[in-house]
């Protein structure tokens, strides 16, 4: 085996991932206080391609060290905003016609690893995916106003990801089932 090298890699150009279809969904980042985090996401939402980026809260946004230091340019190609208020951007984003869904252990929460059966109408859903700050998660009054939660099974002792692994592995898999 030999590694391939990035021009081997066939990536799109920047221009080229601005006007490529999307997957149908918004990340929503709640309080996230962490620019590196921000950055991952950043870098992650390229990954697995979405619509956009919403920062909220004290949420760091561009031009910003950290965040440049691991979005590696990704904040160029992610179309994003900020918004002072996570409730402002579901708020907006409900009147678009997103589906809110915080990712978060809850009563009730949905699994993510059974949330999109191939019958299931969040696979053709507008989707807007919260993700909250690294210690105290998504907001409880964030979570009263989303349509649900999803949660991400975990086997060991530890109850909870970094945010941006949660991102990572939450946007993964709509990515593969989408």
């Amino acid at each position: 085996m030999r590694k391939l090298k990035n021009e081997e890699l066939n990536r799109k150009s920047p221009d080229e991932f601005r006007t490529m279809e999307k997957l149908p969904i918004v990340v929503v980042l709640d309080n996230v206080r962490s620019a590196y985090n921000v950055g991952s996401v950043f870098r992650t939402a390229d990954a697995f391609p979405i619509e956009e980026l919403y920062l909220c809260g004290i949420t760091g946004y561009p031009p910003h060290k950290e965040i440049s230091k691991t979005a590696l340019g990704s904040t160029k190609t992610i179309k994003w905003k900020y918004l002072k208020s996570t409730l402002e951007a579901i708020s907006e984003l409900k009147g678009l016609g997103y589906k809110i869904y915080a990712i978060e252990q809850v009563e009730g929460s949905l699994a993510l690893d059974q949330l999109l059966a191939p019958d299931s109408s969040l696979r053709t859903s507008k989707l807007a995916l919260v993700f909250g700050h690294e210690v105290d998660g998504v907001q409880q009054d964030v979570i009263n106003v989303c349509d649900g939660c999803i949660e991400i099974p975990q086997g060991g002792t530890k109850h909870s990801l970094n945010i941006a692994v949660s991102a990572g592995v939450v946007l993964w898999e709509f990515f593969r089932k989408i």
